[in-house]
């Protein structure tokens, strides 16, 4: 099984963080929300309950979102709308073939004026594009660990900062 990780040796380095706890996972999510920009499209990888919604939140509640965030497991797409950009959190947990997305109608979603994130990508298979941004995250004795890694030039750009 593949384990993300392990980085490739023909890409960058990961960041690779221990967060103790939900308190810290929403902090980073505040660090992340500073780095983003439309056009990017950024994947949530881990198993159950690891912090990808937790995540999202963090940043959203960063970019000035006062409401509530939810995963959006049963709708597919949460969308919210900052000024003129729009924000789309996906969770395809619930996709048994990837040809769902294709059927579902994303791809329109995925511009220049867009962020993605999307929980789950890995069941949507390669009909994604690719990820601009990696972000897996992980249990382990000190909490959660996260690695953080780009995947496309647009992305080692947004991450050029850290």
């Amino acid at each position: 099984m593949h384990n993300p990780f392990l980085s490739n040796s023909d890409t960058e380095q990961p960041f690779i963080l221990q967060l103790a706890n939900e308190t810290a996972t929403l902090a980073l999510g505040e660090k992340i929300a500073s780095i983003l920009h439309p056009g990017l499209i950024i994947f949530l990888s881990g198993e159950l309950g690891a912090g990808k919604t937790t995540l999202t939140r963090g940043i959203l509640h960063a970019m000035g979102y006062l409401g509530k965030v939810k995963s959006p497991t049963y709708n597919l797409v949460e969308i919210y709308k900052f000024s003129r950009l729009y924000l789309y959190h996906f969770d395809f947990y619930r996709f048994n073939d990837p040809i769902e997305w294709e059927e579902a109608g994303f791809r329109d979603f995925f511009n220049a004026e867009t962020i993605c994130l999307i929980e789950w990508p890995e069941k949507a298979d390669k009909l994604l594009p690719a990820a601009d941004i990696e972000i897996f995250l992980r249990f382990n004795e000190l909490g959660r660990e996260i690695r953080i890694q780009a995947g496309t030039e647009k992305g080692k750009q947004c991450l050029k900062p850290w």
